[in-house]
């Protein structure tokens, strides 16, 4: 998610970035497909295809992009921002069936070799080349870093990653020249496997957020800071966010307050809250309350209690949400543990059983919470 940044500006530098790849890519493209077929090297011919599968990619993410920007409607109530992902895994197989495809052509170079013939001209184009791609792959991957676009991150790692490609067919010219021994072949397949590679990272890293990736820390970790500072919050917890694109997502927390507030100053802090996370991270999150007792000195102390209970357990992430009824003789806690615990219902039920020895005659409640971000 790109907090801060409005929607129609990430759009446009999006698109903005993708037309300057595309433009880059195809003029790359017909320069190495010319050097490539005058001097007969299979090597530079598929790093020319390479580009235009690049320049195919980027068509491809302005048009994710477009898509993505539909209004939510009754079949989609939370909009179309996740055609992004869908359009990075398109990416991503073209960008796999280019380097199958290069790979077999490669191999055909190395079971029946030609010696291909570098000019000074097929040189210069690989190193202008190089340079380029450098250039364009440092760009294009600080602008999807920037703007939250997991296509243009690829894309400008696909485009760093083709210029050392780019490099190595001129590894293979040094050593046609001085050898008389063609690698063409045996380059080409390595450049094609290296393609291979990059699709399949392509492809994982887009699923995974179909999937539901873990949210960024540094924005979780942000927003717990920015309800911390809400004058009344003394805790937030349970902080779970729901993606449905880079730019899109909708939450819910709970927040520990003083059980004295009446329903009015709650309703007003959560109100407060939803504002603040609204504002600065264009999330809407709903909020749930936990009452804390903080005058009555009993429950104060059984509270710490229960805390170093749990925190004497490796795993435990955090205790919270203390309920403590002592006329009824009840406590309600809920324990967030990590997911490197295996069994988490058994640690929750060893913490429940040493509260239990810590207060006898209470009735424990122990709820086990899923640790779903930082």
């Amino acid at each position: 998610m790109a907090s801060g940044v409005d929607n129609q500006i990430r759009e446009k530098a999006i698109t903005q970035t993708s037309i300057i790849g595309i433009c880059a890519n195809v003029f790359l493209a017909a320069f190495k497909a010319g050097a490539g077929l005058i001097a007969g090297s299979i090597s530079v011919v598929l790093d020319a295809v390479n580009n235009l599968t690049d320049a195919f990619s980027s068509v491809i993410t302005i048009l994710g992009i477009k898509l993505a920007k539909k209004k939510p409607d009754d079949k989609h109530p939370y909009g179309y921002g996740r055609i992004e992902y869908f359009s990075t895994i398109l990416i991503a197989m073209i960008v796999f069936a280019a380097g199958a495809a290069s790979f077999i052509e490669s191999v055909k170079k190395i079971i029946e070799p030609t010696i291909p013939e570098y000019t000074i001209v097929t040189v210069v184009i690989i190193v202008v080349s190089v340079v380029t791609k450098l250039i364009l792959g440092r760009y294009v991957k600080g602008q999807g870093e920037k703007y939250a676009s997991d296509a243009l991150v690829a894309s400008g790692s696909d485009a760093s990653f083709d210029a050392i490609i780019s490099a190595s067919t001129l590894v293979g010219a040094a050593i046609t020249f001085f050898l008389d021994f063609s690698v063409d072949g045996i380059i080409g397949a390595i450049i094609s496997a290296f393609i291979v590679k990059a699709g399949l990272e392509m492809l994982l890293e887009a699923i995974s957020h179909v999937l539901g990736k873990r949210p960024d820390s540094a924005i979780t970790t942000e927003i717990k800071k920015t309800v911390n500072a809400i004058p009344g919050v003394l805790g937030t917890y349970d902080l779970i966010l729901h993606n449905y694109g880079p730019d899109s997502a909708i939450g819910s927390l709970h927040v520990e307050v003083d059980g004295k507030l009446t329903a009015t100053q709650i309703h007003a802090m959560t109100q407060k809250i939803q504002n603040a996370v609204l504002e600065k991270f264009h999330i809407f999150v709903t909020v749930g309350i936990y009452a804390v007792d903080q005058e009555n000195e009993e429950i104060v102390s059984m509270r710490e209690r229960i805390g170093e209970i749990c925190k004497g357990h490796e795993g435990v992430v955090n205790s919270h949400g203390v309920f403590i009824d002592l006329e009824a003789k009840k406590i309600s806690f809920d324990v967030t543990l990590d997911f490197s615990v295996a069994d988490k219902l058994g640690m929750a039920a060893g913490i429940k059983k040493e509260v239990e020895e810590a207060f006898p005659g209470f009735s424990i409640n122990t709820n086990c919470d899923t640790n779903y971000s930082d």
